[in-house]
């Protein structure tokens, strides 16, 4: 995975993104494109229309044209880079895809969608690959456009890019300054070895250890710890540390630290402060602390001990600005 590739999908389905059109979908859903996690193939597995697929596959065309399909970023922002996987299609897969981009309202249906720019020019794919292709189109979307040249299967695909929330939700509000879907995103983890670490910025609750975050098992003596950069300057008021799902396998312990990197650079240890001090965490439980501290912030860090995950991090706070 490159570094881009390790920044936040803007389409995946649990974080709200989702499929609203396609030209065809004749073979396998068009929903298949954003699901998490790898597509999977189980040979010989044939259904009324040939056989399954973990992904999104059109009928042959016999006629001129090429097939696309249309989804909605559950999480708005800046693209960074997009993979187009044909997992497990060898010999349906398209020669050539391209993929636009365009910015409307969340209320905009399909055949509304205006303004479309080429992100990713038209290139030419291969069976069973991941291509990943950097965008350098620094503009807000919140729609893509993948579209396949002229007929076959794509398994998944990724939009890899930085949150830009809409301004109008956040400024004067109490907001989750730690939210994925307010702009906040992890900068430096010690360790990733089972799940991302922004798994736990994520919307919703996790339903699984898979959907949050989870380290390899410390053998050194040390802890492991995160770093988010939060959606804005702002100060927390309610800390969330959650491992719901993690029964064996949850941090005994844990601390928050927070830094306003307008001030004082990430490196200086000096400039750290206490957010929330060590303390006892249970497993498979919302823990939710009352925070007395009214220091800006732009940065937490939390660490926890030694080892282990946690499903979802909430920091409840308000913005002293914009986002940044």
């Amino acid at each position: 995975m490159t570094d881009l590739g390790r920044l936040p999908d803007l389409a995946l389905r649990s974080y709200g993104g989702s499929v609203v059109a396609a030209s065809d979908e004749s073979f396998a859903e068009k929903e298949a494109l954003i699901r998490p996690g790898p597509a999977e193939f189980r040979p010989h597995t044939f259904g009324a229309k040939g056989q399954v697929y973990d992904g999104w596959e059109t009928r042959r065309r016999r006629e001129p044209g090429h097939d696309w399909a249309v989804v909605r970023l559950g999480m708005p922002g800046v693209i960074r880079s997009i993979v187009i996987d044909t997992a497990w299609f060898k010999g349906n897969y398209p020669p050539f895809a391209s993929v636009e981009a365009c910015a409307a309202d969340a209320g905009c249906s399909p055949d509304e969608l205006t303004g479309w720019a080429e992100i990713v020019p038209r290139a030419p794919l291969k069976g069973d690959t991941a291509h990943e292709f950097e965008v350098a189109d620094r503009r807000r979307f919140t729609h893509v456009r993948l579209n396949i040249l002229p007929d076959g299967g794509v398994a998944r695909l990724r939009v890899h890019g930085e949150v830009v929330p809409d301004p109008r939700f956040l400024s004067g509000l109490t907001v989750d300054l730690a939210a994925l879907e307010n702009g906040a995103v992890v900068v430096a983890c010690s360790d990733e070895f089972y799940s991302s670490p922004n798994n736990v910025l994520a919307p919703g609750q996790a339903r699984n250890q898979a959907e949050g975050w989870e380290t390899a098992r410390r053998r050194d003596g040390g802890n492991d710890w995160l770093i988010v950069a939060l959606a804005g300057a702002g100060t927390v008021a309610v800390a969330e540390l959650d491992t719901s799902n993690l029964l064996f396998n949850a941090p005994g312990s844990a601390a928050l630290t927070g830094i306003d990197a307008r001030a004082a650079a990430l490196e200086d240890e000096d400039a750290w402060f206490t957010v929330l001090p060590r303390t006892r965490l249970q497993p498979d439980t919302r823990h939710r602390f009352r925070l007395d501290g009214d220091r800006p912030l732009t940065h937490v860090r939390l660490d926890i001990f030694p080892d282990g995950g946690l499903a979802r991090l909430r920091l409840l706070g308000s913005l002293l600005g914009d986002p940044l």
